[in-house]
């Protein structure tokens, strides 16, 4: 038995590379120092592999920012408004993941999205008509030749040349297809030029493969994929999918003259079908995902074994893999020193991972598997049980009645009750909820954990920085307020700590996308809510204002799409826990005053299946009803918001609008608008606040660049409907960005207001 990971987490066990780069992007350490941390990085990612006994170790996985932008550079897919600045490599660079406005000129960054069913977002390529595809293999072959020269044979992975294609954008008249030729041909001399630097396997990931293919997608995956491999040469190809099945193109993957496949066992509910059905070619290695990349519970060896041995009796040559890359899992549970054995002896995060793969790799290699002592370890732990049940919120689950999940008046009556109770002007402008998380602030909450300051200083603190925030946002003019959201460390973080059923780690951060990184919550038993989480903090910020002052929340489904879920109880059920929780604060905030409560389900497309025939019942069935749950029991008078970000909405936006929120905040910015035909089309009644600027970018955008996106929105939605803010929350920008940024925001829309509207 051999074992191959896909890939590995790059901003290193206590965030060495987000705050490397930070220093970068500050001027306080130069590209050389940057670079430096890198290869450190690299060494200790391959070390702790080759420690762990893996067979294929991936090189090239590392990024600076974003793999599938890494691709974009490695092809030449570099739009000219960001060659035009006339950079260094890695600032041009940047500037496509970041945006630009300098010395050398003014860019926005490229659009994100969210990379498939993840919590992590990738950069969206651009193809112009005019884009030459041309091969700069720099960076794979140096990552190639500094695993070799520490003494380590490794596989170099690349965005594979489909799934590339499938996310770029094409901005002009040409469409994937039109790149295909020049893409396969950069890749086939890609393939050579490793081979020629003494790679023995390349793998390509084609995560695309498992979304639904149509007959022009098939096509343009095997044209792809028969010039690429006819440029191979000595070295073996390895097509590596994950995050759900191949039912469309398994025949035509096993045609290929490919060394070996990749397939996930975990998510792909149809792989073994298809492996039985159909049979796995003898001539190609089957790289089976069955140790899971994605959720950081242990792995149960009773299942895997008889999974591989299941494969095995195909025929099969199997190599023991991840399902996907360890990115989306933490570093290494030897950080966490507060957690009880009690829970992290169910815990692997990637490091513990490897060992996973090690004992795995033993104990398949034996001719009495279940005799091992690790097998025989793990059997015991599985055979315990687990804590954390709550008979009394299973029971209120149970007791949930239909009726529950809708809320009365019908939309458009509350509509007009709400426009005549807030008299807002035209085009009303607010902000998605967090300021700026300035150092005195995170001082501040250090502090307060670590026991240096009281409960009352904090607070004291918070008020006082609240004071401030209402106080800017009046002297901006912003019509409809936030509090700041200065108590929070983590718009899911925080929340999870007030409710019951959740477990917390120390330092297990995972990269969200380029130096953004995010701890999750463990959801370890049934979720309930002790007491108001955030009642206090908001009364107190409605108490210094006449305008209305918006209750944040985080919505059930962002809770659990942003933790790392239970496995013993269904997705649905624990949603719906979380639901029952967020309901009992949104009704505690409206007998408290709160005119507006917001309650966020940024992550509400994350964990949407991704074939449209597993959507409603699979997620939406579920997912959509827990949102609605949260607030129906409101008075038609209280206006609800919620806010999405950084996904592809366009598919879903029905049930969007199904959702019955009176105002509905999304990420736009970086999409250029896209969403805006989707509304229309779909004659979306929700009121709408597309964003208007991006806050992922250090840009600060004029007010006629504000003008010209709200133009855009006005042509799309009647003003009446149509609410003006930034695409997300502002905690990561600094004040010196968000106080202009917020002015000229504000000024548009009164521009705009006096044009006629």
């Amino acid at each position: 038995m051999k074992t191959s990971v896909i890939g590995y987490p790059r901003v290193g066990s206590l965030r060495e590379l987000k705050f490397a780069s930070e220093k970068y992007f500050r001027g306080e350490i130069s590209a050389a120092d940057l670079q430096e941390t890198a290869k450190s990085l690299r060494a200790a990612h391959i070390a702790a592999q080759r420690k762990n006994g893996v067979d294929f170790i991936p090189c090239n996985d590392f990024s600076f920012y974003d793999t599938v932008l890494d691709a974009a550079v490695l092809l030449g897919a570099v739009p000219v408004r960001y060659k035009a600045l006339g950079l260094s490599p890695l600032d041009t660079y940047f500037a496509m993941a970041r945006g630009y406005q300098g010395k050398n000129g003014d860019v926005k960054a490229l659009a994100m999205k969210k990379w498939f069913n993840t919590n992590y977002h990738y950069m969206v390529p651009e193809l112009d008509d005019d884009t030459a595809i041309a091969l700069h293999a720099e960076k794979p072959l140096a990552e190639l030749a500094e695993a070799k020269a520490a003494g380590v044979q490794t596989k170099p992975v690349v965005c594979g040349a489909f799934t590339f294609l499938k996310l770029a954008r094409c901005t002009g008249e040409k469409t994937a297809a039109d790149f295909a030729r020049q893409t396969a041909a950069a890749y086939g001399e890609l393939l050579g030029k490793l081979a020629a630097a003494g790679a023995e396997w390349v793998q390509f990931d084609e995560p695309a493969l498992v979304r639904d293919l149509t007959a022009e997608d098939k096509k343009l995956f095997t044209s792809l994929y028969e010039e690429i491999l006819a440029q191979k040469g000595s070295a073996k190809v390895l097509v590596q999918t994950y995050f759900g099945d191949v039912r469309d193109c398994y025949k035509e993957l096993c045609a290929l003259p490919l060394d070996g496949i990749g397939l996930d066992f975990l998510e792909g509910r149809e792989s073994f079908a298809l492996v039985e059905k159909y049979g796995f070619p003898a001539d190609k290695v089957l790289f089976a995902g069955l140790v899971n990349g994605k959720n950081i519970w242990k792995n149960n060896y009773a299942t895997t074994v008889a999974a591989v041995q299941k494969l095995q009796k195909t025929g099969a040559e199997v190599v023991l893999s991840t399902s996907c890359s360890l990115l989306h899992v933490p570093y290494t549970l030897r950080n966490e020193t507060k957690l009880s054995a009690e829970y992290t002896e169910r815990f692997a995060f990637a490091e513990e991972k490897l060992g996973e793969l090690c004992e795995l790799k033993e104990i398949l290699a034996a001719a009495a598997p279940e005799k091992c002592a690790a097998y025989q370890k793990n059997a015991a732990l599985f055979a315990r049980e687990r804590g954390g049940k709550n008979a009394a919120v299973q029971a209120k689950v149970a007791a949930i009645k239909e009726s529950d999940y809708t809320r009365l008046p019908a939309f458009e009556v509350r509509e007009a009750i709400q426009k005549e109770r807030f008299a807002l002007p035209l085009l009303p402008t607010t902000t998605i909820g967090s300021f700026p998380q300035t150092a005195d602030v995170k001082a501040n909450r250090a502090a307060f954990k670590k026991g240096e300051i009281t409960k009352a200083e904090y607070d004291t603190f918070n008020r006082k920085k609240i004071a401030e925030c209402v106080a800017l946002q009046e002297k901006i003019g912003l019509d409809v307020l936030v509090h700041g959201e200065y108590e929070r460390n983590d718009m899911v973080e925080y929340f999870g700590e007030c409710l019951s059923g959740f477990l917390f780690t120390e330092k297990a951060w995972v990269q969200s996308y380029g130096t953004r990184c995010v701890k999750p919550p463990i959801v370890w038993g049934d979720v309930s809510r002790e007491k108001p989480m955030t009642v206090e903090w908001s009364v107190y910020a409605q108490s210094l204002t006449e305008k209305p002052m918006k209750g944040m929340l985080t919505g059930p489904v962002t809770i659990l799409n942003w933790s790392f879920p239970r496995e013993d109880i269904t997705l649905r059920e624990c949603a719906l826990q979380i639901a029952l929780a967020i309901r009992e604060e949104v009704l505690d905030l409206e007998a408290n005053g709160l005119k507006i409560i917001q309650i966020d389900e940024a992550a509400l497309r994350e964990k949407l299946p991704l074939r449209k025939s597993d959507w409603e019942s699979d997620y939406l069935s579920w997912a959509i009803p827990a949102f609605r749950l949260v607030h129906s029991g409101v008075k038609a008078e209280t206006q609800i918001h919620t806010h999405m970000c950084y996904s592809e909405f366009t598919d879903i936006i029905p049930a969007i609008d199904s959702m019955d929120a009176d105002v509905i905040t999304f990420e736009a910015s970086r999409s250029d608008l896209l969403i805006l035909d989707a509304l229309k089309a779909n004659n979306f009644r929700t009121e709408v606040g597309p964003g208007v600027y991006d806050i992922h970018s250090p840009r600060v955008p004029s007010v006629e660049e504000i003008k010209g996106a709200l133009r855009k929105m006005l042509e799309k939605i009647p003003a009446k409907k149509l609410w003006v803010n930034p695409d997300c929350g502002l905690k990561t920008r600094g004040v010196e960005e968000t106080i202009p940024s917020l002015e000229h925001l504000v000024e548009a829309a009164k521009q705009l207001r006096n044009e006629n509207l």
